[in-house]
């Protein structure tokens, strides 16, 4: 006589039987139906052509999940097999699952990479353009890293006057993500010119903190200018493409961003040269006006010397004086731009160059018309105004003033010449 079992009692049985027999499962299959739950579970189907098998994946192990799982992806998963008595149906507790055919990692990056696009996020009219004089930069790396050495390197030597702050910062592993994010966020409020995001190489998964949604989304949102670092020239990261400007590796971003000094000296001792010239030749010019207006007074009166002087000054001051303030002052913008930027070395070579202006400058000052002129003549005052001497009329009474002399006169006779 066979033995009879209650339904439990057989449910039990296989629950018992499966459950440890099919600890350890990895199944192929096409995934139906994908519903993440709001308690963060996931539940979908796994079937292929004549078969199907409902399958469960906790919360816990749903968020180490590289990718969306969606309508008809081709997967493997990996679990154990769990009954459930009352009903005497089993599934696939999953406890981990990877893409067929092509690795989670890559699926999950060509995922993330088209919704970004999608939002705008790599869009060239919204990144911000890298300032052409960086006075100072935020660092978000490892304080431990080779990358870190090698940029500080490549900034001594190009341009040692730029600040550089640290933001020591997990780039790899757990908590990575969250450590970059925060880092550029902070970097993003110390009102610094660019903040520099990198590590030196590795492989896929060393890389991976730079493929997150969150290091994303604060690239995007920040106000500075970024430059996105990470890796060698051959890895390309999310973060390269949401980045103001992408550097192929750490060392060159500090090379894409800083000017090299020997560069900047040579184009300010070019510049010197040129002014050098400019203000020698200037100089020549008023000698030679100088040395005219000397012969001319020399050979007439004091009324032509005044009537001379006037219309010869006013001639030069309108040639001269406006292009020659407005040069000089436009220059010496520039240059004062430029001493701004240039180190402590070059101080001295910059300061011979200044002694030498300068000489010019007295040079030229010395020189000026205005200095013998007002040695050699009086104004005419009539009743306590100045006025010209052609308009003294016979029988008036003047004085003429210099100033440290006063003399009264009147006039007896009018001779126009």
């Amino acid at each position: 006589m066979a033995y009879t079992l209650s339904v439990t009692s057989l449910n039990n049985q296989v629950k018992s039987l499966l459950e440890s027999t099919f600890l350890h499962v990895s199944v192929e299959g096409e995934v139906s139906r994908p519903t993440y739950h709001s308690s963060g579970h996931l539940y979908f189907t796994l079937k292929d052509a004549d078969s199907s098998i409902s399958c469960v994946m906790f919360k816990g192990n749903t968020k180490m999940l590289k990718f969306q799982v969606e309508e008809g992806m081709a997967v493997v998963v990996h679990g154990a097999i769990s009954v459930f008595s009352p009903r005497g149906t089993y599934q696939i507790n999953c406890t981990s699952m990877e893409p067929s055919g092509s690795g989670a990692l890559a699926l999950a990056y060509e995922q993330l990479k088209t919704k970004l696009q999608a939002k705008g996020y790599f869009a060239c009219d919204r990144k911000k353009s890298i300032p052409k004089f960086v006075k100072h930069i935020a660092l978000v790396t490892s304080g431990t890293g080779a990358a870190l050495q090698d940029m500080l390197r490549v900034a001594t030597k190009r341009w040692p006057l730029v600040k550089i702050t640290l933001l020591d910062t997990l780039v790899q592993g757990e908590g990575a993500k969250f450590s970059i994010a925060s880092n550029i966020a902070l970097a993003d409020t110390l009102g610094v010119d660019v903040i520099i995001v990198g590590r030196g190489g590795g492989s896929i998964e060393d890389l991976w903190a730079f493929n997150e949604e969150i290091v994303a989304d604060t690239l995007f949102t920040c106000k500075t200018p970024t430059v996105s670092a990470v890796g060698h020239e051959i890895d390309t990261v999310i973060s390269d493409f949401v980045a103001d400007l992408r550097a192929p590796t750490p060392s060159a971003a500090m090379e894409m961003i800083l000017p090299d000094q020997s560069e900047m000296l040579y184009a300010i001792d070019t510049m010197m040269e040129r002014y050098t010239h400019i203000f020698g030749r200037l100089i020549r010019s008023k000698e030679e006006s100088l040395g005219h207006l000397k012969q001319m007074f020399a050979k007439r009166s004091i009324d032509e010397k005044l009537s001379l002087w006037r219309n010869e000054i006013g001639i030069l001051k309108r040639q001269y004086d406006g292009k020659i303030e407005l040069m000089l002052r436009e220059k010496f913008r520039h240059i004062a731009l430029l001493n701004e930027q240039i180190n402590f070395q070059t101080k001295h070579n910059l300061s011979k160059k200044e002694q030498l202006l300068a000489s010019y400058t007295i040079a030229f000052t010395s020189k000026e018309p205005s200095r013998e002129l007002k040695e050699c003549y009086a104004q005419v005052v009539k009743e306590g105004k100045k006025i010209a001497l052609e308009k003294i009329e016979v029988g008036n009474e003047f004085e003429l003033q210099t100033a440290s002399v006063i003399i009264k006169a009147k006039a007896y006779e009018k001779n126009v010449l």
